[in-house]
């Protein structure tokens, strides 16, 4: 029973490193794919789990982004660097585009984990998230040319108010910061790096806030507690190769073709529910 407990948990911890960082929804995937697979648990457990092992995606990106976040460090004070190089205003841009995420999670979780945590809000999720994507990307991407992160006040709470629509499953965290970022200003580069700096405290808080639903770690049973380790482990082990693909394809081609990987993928779980496979 263990054994097949952590087959399933290597599965959706390769889905969950795959999909974290692209803008598809690693959260919607992992619905889909627990459903697909019967992934079951104690109350709130599901629902836990699919953002803790998010946190194994996180680390993948403080390991690759170290030197960075080393250096914010460092020149935390304005000092040696003026304050617009500071880690002081990086990482106070990073806390202002949290607080509109914030409330909405704390006044709208449990809203969301009652009515969007299925297969069909997330289909619908992800095929209207695509059609936002094609358009803000045509419509904004070329705005802003320079890859550096240098966002202003008025640019973080502007991403962070676009960042409220990924507590809907399927929009995509992701998906909601880039075009948030475009909107606001950024290239696609910059965009995409202040979305993986901004998911290191949004997703530490969103696991926090699941585990202390659950009664914490050690209410878990001993198969839940090894489905966790094995779902972290292994969605830190994939998303660090993912990542670097991932910018790496972002510097020579546009993001429409995960748009257009959203839509179908809505449409293939809409067709699979319509044949009883959920």
């Amino acid at each position: 029973m263990i054994l097949l407990e952590i087959i399933k948990s290597i599965i959706l911890g390769i889905v969950e490193g795959m999909t974290e960082f692209l803008p598809v929804s690693s959260t919607g995937h992992l619905i889909v794919f627990q459903n697909l697979i019967k992934f079951e648990g104690s109350p709130g457990f599901v629902e836990m789990y699919t953002y803790v092992i998010q946190l194994g995606a996180i680390l993948a990106i403080i390991v690759l982004y170290w030197r960075k976040i080393k250096n914010t460090l460092v020149n935390f004070f304005p000092g040696k660097v003026s304050y617009q190089q500071s880690g002081l205003k990086f990482w106070l841009m990073i806390v202002i585009a949290c607080i509109p995420g914030a409330v909405v999670t704390l006044l709208f979780d449990d809203l969301a984990d009652k009515y969007l945590f299925s297969p069909l809000p997330v289909a619908i999720t992800l095929f209207l998230g695509g059609i936002a994507m094609i358009y803000a990307e045509r419509r904004f991407r070329n705005n802003y040319p320079t890859q550096e992160i240098n966002v202003s006040l008025k640019q973080a709470w502007l991403i962070g108010l676009f960042q409220c629509l990924a507590i809907i499953p399927g929009m995509s965290r992701s998906a909601s910061t880039i075009i948030g970022g475009w909107v606001a200003g950024l290239s696609t580069i910059a965009a995409t790096e202040f979305s993986f700096f901004l998911a290191i405290p949004v997703m530490a808080g969103m696991s926090l806030l699941k585990i202390i639903k659950v009664g914490g770690l050690l209410a878990l049973t001993f198969q839940e507690q090894i489905s966790l380790a094995v779902g972290f482990i292994v969605s830190f082990l994939v998303a660090i190769v993912v990542v670097n693909g991932f910018i790496s394809y972002l510097k020579r081609k546009p993001m429409k073709v995960f748009a257009y990987y959203r839509m179908i993928f809505a449409v293939v779980i809409l067709i699979a529910g319509g044949v009883g496979l959920f």
